[in-house]
């Protein structure tokens, strides 16, 4: 995983943010550090099922990108 999987994980820019924890910056590609929590993102539910390298299913009924955060879902259930 990913900083940029992590939950406490803040975007700036395209290649680096802020962790939430310890408010320093860090690059999103970097390995995550043992804080690391999942990110409720769509790619993480249980409901999710992909269909392409970018694209996919929830509830095989809409449309879903991986990434997307689902913060608001009330059918999000962690893997």
């Amino acid at each position: 995983m990913n900083h940029f999987d992590c939950k406490y994980y803040l975007n700036t820019d395209v290649f680096k943010g802020i962790c939430k924890r310890d408010k320093i910056v860090i690059n999103a590609d970097d390995a995550a550090c043992s804080n690391f929590e999942n990110a409720q993102k769509c790619k993480h539910c249980s409901n999710y099922s992909s269909v392409q390298t970018d694209l996919g299913t929830c509830m095989n009924k809409y449309d879903a990108y991986p990434e997307m955060l689902a913060i608001t879902c009330n059918d999000y259930k962690q893997r």
